[in-house]
């Protein structure tokens, strides 16, 4: 079962119709102001978001291949991180591992 909800002008662009397990009944209280972030979508409803920096990497052993993904951190304030292919995040932002190749040659060694 599905609603068809209005949404505000500026959500225009956004899908208006929901799944009955998506929405919750919502109380009305005077003290509760809900403020609509100023979030631009693009037209294909992508969001162009800033990598801040990359905590931490792991590989993933699927059936005969591995994949190296990296732990990306977008938002210092929502805390949202996500794990990404590291080959994609090499391209779209090659300046994060600059400083992690530099001491991935054969000559460096690791404290502790």
């Amino acid at each position: 079962m599905a609603y068809e909800i209005a949404l505000p002008p500026h959500l225009a662009n956004l899908h208006n119709v929901f799944n009955v397990s998506q929405l919750w009944k919502y109380i009305a209280i005077s003290t509760h102001v809900l403020e609509a972030d100023d979030v631009q979508f693009k037209e294909d409803l992508t969001l162009d978001m800033n990598l801040v920096r990359i905590l931490d990497s792991q590989v993933k052993n699927l059936i005969g291949k591995e994949i190296q993904t990296t732990k990306a951190l977008w938002d210092k304030v929502t805390q949202e991180v996500t794990w990404e292919m590291e080959d994609l995040m090499r391209k779209s932002y090659p300046h994060f591992f600059l400083v992690s190749e530099i001491f991935e040659d054969e000559n460096s060694f690791k404290l502790g």
